[in-house]
């Protein structure tokens, strides 16, 4: 079950408890009758972990293509809802502590109805998402999505992530030059970077892995590495989903 839903069963229990719990409440939950929702809620969360295709689904359980499409349509906002106690916001992060970040673009397919989704510097088209972490490794935060266009620098800024943080708080990399983190030295036009110079930029980069790490760990969900396929108006939605699952897992 785990390898197939990134959920232990307990914690598909808590999931479709609280999910019972909203429809007790008289919340509106759209799944399809025919799957119940514990099966829908394992339908949605095989998707977003394997990144399958519907048709694959529903010979799988023995349905239509149609009825694992309203079963992932309904169960992924409402999965998102349940969890998003455990989403730390940009507020949360601690003044006193150092964060290491980097962003990561997450891959669709290439529509022409919103050409801001491309990115210059990956050569195809998503959503651009922040990452941070502790210097630990630990994750700590990630960013709202926005279009793959956008620069990292400019990402980060808008998260509002960076307010209120003393200067050299954050270590990222060259992308976040001008921001007043701590970033490797770019090389002047006119010479050589000095010897300590890239001894600093060495250090930096030793330091810097552990982001790298943790973004490899949250992409287990293939959802986010490989191209997202559904409606492009779901797109950020799943996203916000995933990252609900990610820190949920990561503190049950």
């Amino acid at each position: 079950m785990y390898h197939t839903t990134g959920c232990s069963v307990e914690q598909i229990d808590i999931i479709c408890g609280r999910i019972a719990t909203l429809i007790i409440e008289g919340e509106d939950i759209n799944y399809p009758p025919s799957l119940g929702l514990r099966r829908s809620v394992v339908i949605a969360l095989t998707y977003l972990k394997t990144n399958r295709r519907e048709a694959e689904l529903a010979e799988d359980h023995g349905t239509s293509q149609s009825t694992i499409s309203r079963a992932i349509t309904g169960m992924t906002p409402s999965i998102a809802s349940v969890l998003a106690e455990f989403v730390p916001t940009a507020e949360e992060l601690d003044l006193e502590d150092q964060y290491v970040v980097d962003g990561s673009l997450l891959p669709c397919w290439s529509w022409r109805s919103d050409p801001d989704l491309y990115s210059g510097k990956h050569k195809t088209t998503g959503m651009n998402v922040q990452f941070a972490c502790a210097l630990d490794g630990e994750l700590a935060w990630i960013s709202d999505p926005l279009p793959g266009s956008r620069h990292d620098s400019h990402c980060l800024r808008e998260s509002g992530a960076l307010d209120g943080f003393p200067a050299r708080s954050w270590i990222g990399d060259k992308g976040y030059l001008g921001l007043g983190m701590i970033t490797p030295y770019r090389k002047p036009a006119h010479r050589d970077l000095l010897d300590w110079e890239k001894e600093f930029n060495t250090q930096i980069n030793r330091i810097r892995y552990v982001i790298e790490r943790t973004i490899a760990n949250f992409k287990i969900w293939r959802v986010t590495h490989t191209d997202y396929r559904r409606p492009l108006s779901t797109f950020a939605e799943t996203i916000s989903t995933v990252i609900a699952l990610q820190f949920f897992r990561l503190a049950t």
